[in-house]
């Protein structure tokens, strides 16, 4: 069991080619069954990360392969 406040704290990386995809800004939850949906990771910036360079990172949970103690391995094409 982990709290989703955990999340904020791990590294987001994709196994398909190991980068790192950026920090836990959301997440989304079904309200009738109280089941996570997606996380939501803050897109890439630019220009000393001060301006948003691109959207928000949505990453359904059925791609979330392992969630470990430092990072969680998502499989995203």
């Amino acid at each position: 069991m982990f709290k989703i406040t955990e999340l904020s704290r791990k590294d987001i990386i994709n196994i398909k080619d190991g980068s790192k995809l950026g920090a836990v800004r959301d997440v989304h939850v079904d309200l009738a069954d109280g089941k996570v949906q997606a996380i939501v990771l803050e897109g890439t910036r630019k220009y000393f990360r001060l301006l948003g360079a691109g959207g928000d990172i949505v990453i359904p949970w059925e791609k979330i392969k392992k969630i470990g103690v430092d990072a969680v391995l998502v499989d995203l094409d």
